[in-house]
C-alpha cells in the first residue's frame, strides 16, 4: 500500500475503532457486547495458533537447553567438586579414626606402666638395604627428645633414638641386627638380651641355659641402668621357638615382636621412666583358652542283634545236660 493521505486516514480510523471496542469491552466486564466476536475468533482462530506452537515449542526448547546447557555444565562440575572434597574428607576422617584409635591404646599401655610419653608421627623411613632398620619421627631436641630414649607404640617395645635434630630424630628399630635390649621372662623372671634379625624374629639368648621355655611364653624389657636406653616393663613378644638345650650355658629362643615394624604411624618417646619397675604389668591379657569339644558315641542294639542274641541263648540251653550223670563233675565210688 503506497502511504497516500487516504491510506492514513484509514490507518487513524480502525485504530479509534480498536480504541472504542477496547473501551466498550473493558466496561462491559463479562455481559460485553463483543464476548461473542471474541469466542468466534477464538473458534476459528484457536487452530492455528495451536499448531504454529506445537511447530515453535520444540525449535524454543532446543534454544533454552542451549542457552542452559552452560549452566548445568558448570553445576555439574560444582558437584564433582563436591563429592571428590566429601570423599576425601571421610577418607581423612578414617585415618584420623584409625590414629586416635592408636594413641588411645598407646596411652593406655603407657599408663599402665607409668611411663611419660612424648607422641609422634613416623615421617620417613630408613633403608632396609643392609638390615638397616630405623625411622625418622617429627620430634626432637624442642620437644625434649634426647639420645638413647625408649620408643614404644600401642603393641610394645619400638625401638630407641640415636640421632636427635631440632625437629626430628631417627630411631633404630627394634629387628636391626645392630639392636640389642635385655628381657625378662613373664613369671620365672629369667634374663636374657634380645637381638634384632631383620625380617625374622628376634633371637634371645637366656643366661640360664637350663630354664624351661616353652612356645607361647612372653618377655618384656628388663630395663638398663639409669633407664638408658630401656625403661622396664615395656613388652617385647612371644616365644615362637625354643632350641634343644645341648647343656651350654646359654640357651636360645625365638621371639615373635609385639610390634608390626613395617606397619607404624604413631609412636611414644618416653621422656621420663617409670618410679617403680612395672615388671609384667604391662603386658596384654592373655587369651582364654576355647574348650576342645567332646564327642560321646553311645551304641544302641538293633533289634535284629536282640533276636539274635535270644536265639543264641535257647541254643546254650538246648545244648545244657538234663541228665546229672552226664554233667562233668567228677564220679565217685561207693564203698561196702
Amino acid at each position: 500500500m503506497r502511504d497516500t493521505k487516504e491510506s492514513r486516514l484509514l490507518l487513524v480510523l480502525l485504530i479509534a475503532v480498536a480504541f472504542a471496542l477496547i473501551t466498550v469491552d473493558i466496561r462491559g466486564g463479562r455481559n460485553s457486547p463483543v464476548d461473542g466476536a471474541r469466542q468466534a475468533a477464538a473458534t476459528v482462530f484457536g487452530p492455528v495458533e495451536d499448531g504454529l506452537s506445537s511447530a515453535v515449542d520444540p525449535v524454543g526448547n532446543a534454544v533454552s537447553a542451549i542457552r542452559d546447557s552452560g549452566e548445568r555444565h558448570s553445576r555439574l562440575a560444582t558437584l564433582e567438586k563436591e563429592n571428590a572434597a566429601l570423599k576425601a574428607k571421610l577418607g581423612s576422617d578414617d585415618r584420623s579414626r584409625s590414629r586416635l584409635n592408636q594413641l588411645d591404646s598407646m596411652l593406655k599401655l603407657a599408663g599402665e606402666g607409668q611411663y611419660g610419653i612424648k607422641g609422634a608421627q613416623v615421617v620417613a623411613i630408613g633403608s632396609a638395604q643392609g638390615f638397616s632398620w630405623t625411622i625418622t619421627i617429627d620430634v626432637g631436641a624442642s620437644d625434649g627428645i634426647k639420645r638413647d630414649m625408649t620408643v614404644l607404640n600401642a603393641d610394645g617395645l619400638v625401638g630407641r633414638v640415636t640421632t636427635v635434630g631440632p625437629d626430628t630424630s631417627t630411631v633404630l628399630l627394634a629387628n636391626d641386627p645392630d639392636f640389642t635390649v635385655g628381657t625378662r621372662m613373664e613369671g620365672s623372671d629369667e634374663l636374657g638380651f634380645a637381638s634384632g634379625q631383620g625380617d625374622r624374629p628376634l633371637r634371645v639368648q637366656l643366661l640360664n641355659g637350663k630354664a624351661e621355655v616353652k612356645k607361647g611364653d612372653r618377655l618384656v624389657t628388663f630395663g638398663s641402668e639409669s633407664d638408658k636406653p630401656f625403661v622396664p616393663g615395656v613388652p617385647v613378644g612371644v616365644v615362637s621357638r625354643v632350641d634343644p638345650s645341648g647343656g651350654g650355658l646359654t640357651r636360645t629362643l625365638y621371639v615373635t615382636p609385639y610390634v608390626s615394624f613395617t606397619k607404624l604411624d604413631i609412636v611414644g618417646v618416653v621422656v621420663q621412666a617409670p618410679k617403680k619397675d612395672p615388671r609384667d604389668e604391662v603386658l596384654p591379657s592373655k587369651p582364654k583358652p576355647v574348650p576342645t569339644p567332646t564327642v560321646t558315641v553311645t551304641v544302641t542294639p538293633s533289634a535284629g542283634a536282640n533276636q539274635g542274641g535270644g536265639q543264641s541263648d535257647q541254643s546254650q540251653s538246648d545244648q545244657s545236660p538234663s541228665d546229672p550223670s552226664q554233667t562233668d563233675e567228677p564220679q565217685t565210688d561207693e564203698q561196702p
